[in-house]
């Protein structure tokens, strides 16, 4: 199974969580910028909810930073991969300078987003996070431990794909998880899709100022 592209898959997604909507009080919609927005979007219309991102950001090691071994998401601490940084030898304290950097960025790329507009209130609502799928998932548990002290009276992690290792893991955490493909031979998020071409900046923007139908 793979994916046209995010839209297609974010319809999928949304087609799955229209059989969750009687368990989802007044639901608000975040994203994980950049390419969980657009599968986020989709969401958001079928659910009739608001939508807004939720800016999660991965430390990188220091010696490649492409490889994460933590994130970080609104001002909770740092959620950092234990074993990762274990098997490099690294601890937080080494890796304190590049989590406030990207504390930093999170914060940037907030306002760039909202363009002034307030985050929404989770307080007694239902908070259905998207991103386009999990691989080691380190960036929507840094999301979900931003919003998990909010006051939600829900909180569910959807995505169309996930590594199967990484989704039994957040389900053995407790977390609320709705995943529509957990293949074996998982590899790569961008496998299973046929475009996932890089979303922008201004395209994330372009979603979250889009008129559309709230609940």
């Amino acid at each position: 199974m793979r994916f046209r592209d995010r839209r297609q898959a974010g319809q999928e997604l949304a087609d799955r969580l229209r059989e969750e909507r009687g368990r989802l009080p007044d639901p608000v919609v975040l994203g994980l910028p950049r390419g969980g927005v657009p599968v986020a979007d989709e969401v958001a219309r079928a659910l009739g909810a608001p939508l807004d991102v939720l800016v999660s950001r991965k430390i990188g090691a220091p010696f490649n930073p492409e490889f994460g071994v933590g994130a970080v998401a609104g001002e909770q601490p740092p959620i950092y991969d234990e074993r990762s940084i274990a098997a490099l030898g690294l601890s937080t304290d080494q890796l304190a300078a590049a989590a406030e950097e990207e504390r930093a960025e999170v914060r940037r790329r907030e306002a760039l987003y909202r363009r002034g507009r307030e985050a929404p209130e989770l307080r007694e609502r239902s908070v259905v996070v998207v991103d386009d799928g999990l691989a080691t998932g380190i960036t929507a548990r840094a999301a979900l431990a931003s919003v998990h002290d909010r006051g939600a009276a829900r909180l569910l992690l959807a995505v169309p794909v996930s590594a199967p290792d990484t989704a039994e893991a957040f389900r053995n955490a407790g977390e609320d998880l709705v995943c529509l493909y957990e293949p074996q031979g998982f590899t790569a998020v961008g496998r299973w899709y046929e475009d996932f071409a890089q979303v922008s900046d201004d395209e994330v923007v372009s979603i979250l100022m889009a008129p559309r139908t709230v609940s």
